[in-house]
Formats: structure tokens, sequence, C-alpha cells
């Protein structure tokens, strides 16, 4: 009886030791993706952030010890925050930031409510033609944005708009990519909601500011971060649009501060200031970053 059971266990220990092997091999093969995967990843990482630490790096050196340096080093014994106090004291920066919170704030307000309105009617408002307009209106994205800025500068020097807030503002209150965007969105809302408000007596404006907007508030904060941050990085058209200085933004203060501050050859000064100007931005995508990737995926996502 035990000897005919030995080929039996025999049998059943090397499958059971050829499992071990595969599942010790698929192992070693997991790791060694994983260490590769991770290496790959942490090298991307750094080459994406070395340049916003040589950015900080710089703005802490003396403009002596930057200019002193034969080999760029890599660290700094004695770091001041003296380009700081200088980046504010040679240009009036500090009106820059003013001028760039107001026009950040009122331009992606009106822009809000007009992709919200724009969005609503392409979702759920029937009229003829919608989809037909709708295309037409998608096909503006494929203007180059040169032909727009064209366009945006002749008609507002037409309206004597130039070196005005409201000339930097009129064509930035519309964007074709966030209606769509939030279109999109729109379209995931059940419409049975919509059918049974509208049996409800429900308005189409309440409908939209009590069922549609809370539940497409993820989307909604994504384009507000996105717009804040296009209308801080905006430079093209504020220097285009405006020549006077009570009208900068600090897009257009940086090089104020490079021609008229402290000159061309200053680059810690000039790193600092680009630093005080990076940090609310990089702020804002810190405390909101997964907002942002959950408006996206909901915005992008149908079903």
């Amino acid at each position: 009886m035990t000897a005919s059971n030995t080929p039996v266990n025999d049998a059943t220990e090397d499958r059971y030791s050829v499992l071990v092997s595969e599942a010790a091999s698929a192992r070693r093969i997991r790791v060694i993706k994983n260490v590769l995967l991770y290496t790959f990843l942490i090298v991307c990482a750094l080459a994406v952030l070395f340049p916003f630490y040589w950015m900080i790096l710089t703005s802490l050196k003396t403009q002596g010890a930057y200019n002193a340096e034969v080999t760029p080093k890599f660290f700094t014994l004695e770091p001041t925050l003296a380009n700081y106090t200088e980046a504010f004291t040679a240009v009036p920066l500090a009106r820059y930031f003013l001028n760039t919170f107001f026009f950040t704030a009122v331009t992606t307000l009106a822009m809000m409510v007009v992709i919200v309105l724009a969005a609503f009617a392409f979702a759920r408002m029937s009229f003829p033609g919608r989809n037909i307009v709708f295309s037409l209106f998608l096909s503006l994205m494929m203007i180059p944005n040169e032909l727009v800025v064209i366009t945006n500068y002749v008609t507002i020097t037409s309206w004597n708009m130039r070196n005005t807030f409201l000339g930097l503002i009129l064509p930035s209150i519309t964007s074709v990519f966030y209606i769509y965007l939030l279109k999109e969105n729109f379209e995931q809302i059940p419409e049975e909601l919509y059918k049974a408000a509208k049996v409800d007596g429900t308005s189409d404006f309440k409908y939209l500011l009590r069922v549609m907007l809370p539940i497409s508030k993820p989307t909604l904060v994504t384009i507000t971060i996105l717009k804040v941050i296009e209308c801080w990085n905006s430079y093209v058209w504020p220097r285009l649009i405006t020549d006077d200085k009570n009208y900068y933004l600090v897009s257009n203060g940086i090089q104020e501060i490079r021609q008229n501050g402290f000159g061309r050859d200053n680059i810690p000064a000039m790193m600092a200031a680009v630093v005080v100007i990076s940090v609310p931005l990089v702020i804002l995508f810190l405390l909101f970053r997964n907002k942002i990737m959950e408006g996206v995926s909901r915005g992008g996502t149908k079903g």
C-alpha cells in the first residue's frame, strides 16, 4: 500500500515544487518590473523638479557668489533673502500682484458664468440645429491661437480699450474646451432628473443651480483652478494690450524687472522674483490636485 502511493506522492511533490518555482519566478519578475518602473519615475520626477530647485537655490545666492561660480554649485553655505527684498523694491511688484489678482478673479468669475450657461444649453435645452451649432463651435478649437490674438487685438484697439482692465478681461471670458468639458459632465447626469424637475414646474435656471451644479462640483472646481493658472501665467495678451505699468501683470512684471529693475546681470534677484510669482500657483495646485484629477476624469468619462 505504501509502495503504491509513492509515485503519487512524488508526482504531487514535483507539481508543488514547480508551482513554488513559478511563483518565485513571477515574484522576482514583478519585483524587477517595480524597481525599473519606480527608478524611471524617480528619474522623471528629478528631471521635472530640478529646475524648481535650481531656481530657489539661485535666488538664495548673492550676485557676487553667483557670478564667481566657474562651475555651477548645487548648494550654498551662505543663503540670503536680500534678493527677495530687492525684487519688491526694484519695481512695484506688489502692484503687479494686485493687478493679477483682480484680473484673475474677475476673468475666472465671468468665464464660469458664460461656460455654465453655454454648457447647460448644449447639454439639456433642445433647439433646432443644436448638434450642428455645437460641432461648428468645436471647430473653433482648430483655429490657431495666433489668429485669435490678432483679431482680438484689432477689436480691442478699435474700441479704445488698450491699457484697461476691460480690454484685458473681455477676450478671456470664454473657452470652447471648458464648455465642451462641462457639457460632457452635464450629460452624465440622468435626463430623468431633468424631466421630473420640469414636471414639478422647476425652471431651467433653478434646476441648473440646485441639481446640476452641485453634482458637477468636482469639474467646476477643476475648471476654476485651471483658469486661475491660465490667467496667472498669461503673458502674450497682456503684453500686447498694455504698455502702461499701472496695468502690468506679474508675468509682464518679470520683463519690466529685467529691463528697468535691477538689470539683466542680477540673475539671483530675477530668480527671487520668479519664485515669489510661482509660489501661489504651486500652493494652489498642491491644495487642489485631487480635485483637478477627479474633475478631469469625470469630464472625460461617459456612462
